[in-house]
């Protein structure tokens, strides 16, 4: 199934949750926030939020800084 990551395309299996996703691409402990198709998935709900075909992901950590 693919969808879009972080502005690129991935081939990924059907049913992953986010929370399996964030794993697969090791980069789970860097990840703050995660929209799917521009709304916000609260991370108590990653386990359980599947992305479906076509859907657009966008992982987020943020940085600090001034």
């Amino acid at each position: 199934m693919l969808i879009t990551i972080n502005g690129e395309q991935k081939d990924i299996a059907p049913n992953k949750s986010i929370a399996d996703i964030l794993k697969d691409l090791k980069i789970e402990d860097k990840v703050m926030a995660v929209a799917v198709n521009m709304e916000i998935v609260k991370k108590e709900d990653w386990e359980k939020f599947t992305p479906k075909e076509g859907d657009k992901v966008e992982f987020l950590g943020f940085t600090g800084g001034g």
